[in-house]
């Protein structure tokens, strides 16, 4: 199963040199561009694990394209995201955020129904990476 999560997410997975064009046209709207990675992808896991510091002010692609290859070879069987923050005051949220590498095997989720009192059903989303422990689900 494709996990997708972001901006692009039902295309294919994009190029260096794509991904390259928009960290470019992220810095030219002077949004902050971070990295960012995890080995459990649950859709409301919003908190994955910073690559660095969030890079403020840099006008070249190439210094953001290297964080994200150190991040690749440290982590290669992760999800790593970049992401674009957008600090304009009334905003202040990211503005772009879509995948730049994910795990050869993407196990996927289950949807698992619970009972509750007074007949209500309920479902929670499971992923199946999650049962491994830390740092050896991929």
């Amino acid at each position: 199963m494709r996990v997708t999560q972001g901006t692009f997410c039902y295309l294919p997975d994009l190029t260096d040199e794509q991904i390259r064009k928009q960290i470019q046209y992220a810095i030219n709207q002077g949004w902050a561009v971070s990295v960012e990675y995890t080995d459990d992808p649950h859709p409301r896991n919003s908190y994955w694990e910073m690559w660095g510091l969030p890079l403020f002010d840099v006008k070249d692609p190439a210094t953001i394209m290297f964080e994200v290859q150190e991040c690749r070879k440290q982590f290669p069987n992760h999800y790593i995201k970049v992401l674009a923050f957008n600090s304009t005051k009334g905003i202040e949220s990211t503005a772009l955020s879509f995948i730049v590498n994910r795990p050869a095997n993407e196990p996927g989720f289950v949807l698992r129904r619970i009972e509750s009192n007074d007949r209500v059903q309920r479902y929670q989303i499971h992923s199946y990476a999650t049962e491994k422990p830390e740092g050896s689900r991929y």
